[in-house]
């Protein structure tokens, strides 16, 4: 499972120009869900994603995490994360998730981050949405929790 994060001032995405979810300061997360995760990475990821420090201390360190600073979270869902890039000029998805996996997944990890913080607001699984942010930096970073290998 992979997160993109990145650090915002505020963000918001809409679907058909109507606001389907808005946070201010926190983080974005794009999450792309690839073939064999399960709810085992996404319960990893999440535990990344919030104590990741990304924020400054007083020393203007990046040092303080999601939850220290009582930010609020988007998530996004985005399966061209999940895309295999490695030759050619056109991504090819076999390695992401297929939709149903995948969305199950999603509403997963959103619903266990509402658990585990304030301020959780969600995109629209499947949907064409605009992405609109202020990126505080400005600071992204790719998570990426790999399932495990059986033997």
């Amino acid at each position: 499972m992979i997160g993109l994060i990145q650090r915002v001032n505020g963000a918001r995405v809409e679907v058909q120009s109507e606001i389907v979810g808005a946070i201010g300061a926190g983080l974005l997360v794009l999450l792309g869900v690839q073939r064999n995760d399960s709810e085992r990475e996404a319960d990893r990821l999440l535990e990344r994603l919030l104590t990741y420090r990304v924020f400054d201390d007083a020393e203007g360190r990046m040092n303080r995490c999601l939850l220290d600073v009582g930010g609020e979270l988007l998530v996004v869902s985005q399966f061209t994360l999940a895309a295999d890039t490695h030759k050619g000029t056109r991504p090819g998805f076999s390695t992401a998730a297929p939709p149903s996996e995948a969305e199950h997944l999603y509403d997963y990890f959103v619903r266990r981050a509402r658990e585990c913080t304030l301020a959780v607001a969600s995109g629209r699984f499947g949907a064409n949405m605009s992405v609109h942010l202020v990126n505080s930096g400005p600071v992204t970073f790719w998570l990426e929790v790999k399932p495990e290998r059986n033997g």
